[in-house]
């Protein structure tokens, strides 16, 4: 009786190192492919100016099309949002600074927003770059060589169905401004005519605003977005027992929880047997069966 016992509780006990170490390695691995290096932050200045300033542009191309077995040819006119983000660290930040201006000034690209911040040897540089469509991808490629890029990403989006939406309001509330100046030279009682002048008003102020909205896709205001960060130091890199001890916590943490889930869940079965053949249920069911 003793060997068996002996072997089970062996078993039992290499189930659950087992399982330990399966949630530690686990751990180890998720940190590397999620966290390969130190990196910081600059998402938060980027946010504060977002809706301050937006960049668009646009690209016209032809694109067939089928109608009553006949190939027509269709002029479109795509607006878009392009954006790059470039986060990057250098110990040689004046060195890496001059580039970067001479980049921007050789690209012909304008600064829009610029935020410096910080002391010598932990000073930060973000900037939100507009340049030219046909320039974008030129000085990507430039800012990508600064420094020790620690991330970089570009996104596109369609902003064709904004376009046209601004534009139909446009024309929605010039043809009301224009029914109520109509309306206005009929004449009627004083009331009604303010009240008439102050619809008026607001709609002329709405055109306005849809005015500035509709500027942004000019031609002459067509930009691709870059946001660049450069740090100052050397590339924090995140030490292997920094990554243990992370591992460990979250390994033991985890760990215990599955234990105390698992001698719950245990319990609970046991009892519920229990329970049920104290009620003869099972004898029930058996008799049942045979008959």
């Amino acid at each position: 009786m003793k060997k068996p016992f002996k072997k089970k509780l062996k078993k039992g006990i290499l189930y659950l190192v087992l399982l330990f170490v399966i949630l530690f390695v686990f751990r180890i691995l998720y940190g590397y492919a999620e966290y390969p290096s130190a990196v910081g932050n600059s998402s938060t200045f980027f946010e504060e100016i977002a809706s301050s300033r937006v960049n668009y542009a646009s690209k016209k191309y032809k694109m067939k099309s089928n109608t009553n077995n006949a190939q027509n040819v269709i002029n479109v006119d795509q607006k878009y949002e392009k954006i790059a983000t470039v986060n990057t660290k250098s110990s040689e930040f004046e060195k890496e600074k001059r580039f970067l201006n001479k980049e921007i000034k050789s690209h012909e690209a304008i600064i829009q927003f610029e935020q410096n911040s910080g002391n010598d040897g932990n000073r930060r540089l973000q900037l939100l770059i507009g340049v030219q469509p046909d320039k974008f991808d030129s000085l990507y490629i430039s800012l990508s060589k600064i420094g020790k890029v620690q991330s970089k990403e570009i996104t596109k989006k369609d902003k064709t169905n904004e376009y046209k939406q601004l534009n139909a309001k446009k024309e929605s509330l010039l043809k009301i401004r224009s029914s109520l100046i109509e309306l206005k030279s009929k004449g009627g009682k004083i009331q009604e005519y303010i009240d008439l002048e102050n619809r008026i008003l607001n709609i002329e102020e709405e055109l306005q605003g849809l005015g500035v909205l509709l500027g942004n896709y000019d031609e002459e205001n067509e930009f691709c977005t870059i946001k660049f960060s450069l740090v100052e130091g050397v590339e924090n890199k995140i030490g292997l027992m920094h990554r243990i001890k992370v591992a460990l916590d979250w390994t033991v943490s985890t760990y215990l929880q599955l234990i105390v889930i698992l001698f719950f869940v245990t319990g609970l079965v046991y009892i519920v047997l229990l329970i049920l053949d104290k009620l003869n249920v099972f004898n029930s069911i058996i008799k049942n069966l045979n008959e």
